[in-house]
């Protein structure tokens, strides 16, 4: 029995995916693998994934408060400066016109 060229292709595409298949597991294997030693050389276990979102949750928290504090800083800071001038400028008018 003699094979077609569309039963040739049809091997070489059922061996091309196979294939395919055999190192995506392999590559999500060495991945995970990989992932799991760094985290176990952080000191982070397996069994605190839930500890380890809970803080990560609260680093994101902390930063944003951060953030809203430097910023909420910024325009006290310029509300200052700019009531500073104000005021320098109306004392100087008071004073020009002697009242």
């Amino acid at each position: 029995m003699a094979l077609t060229e569309e039963d040739i292709r049809r091997i070489v595409r059922a061996v091309l995916d196979a294939e395919s298949e055999r190192r995506e597991k392999t590559l999500d294997d060495v991945v995970l693998k990989a992932v799991a030693t760094i985290l176990t050389s952080f000191g982070i276990e397996e069994e605190d994934r839930v500890e380890l979102r809970a803080d990560f949750v609260h680093l994101r928290k902390w930063r944003l408060s951060v953030e809203q504090a430097q910023s909420l800083t910024f325009k006290a800071v310029v509300t200052a400066i700019a009531t500073g001038i104000v005021g320098a400028v109306w004392l100087g008018i008071k004073t020009y016109f002697g009242k």
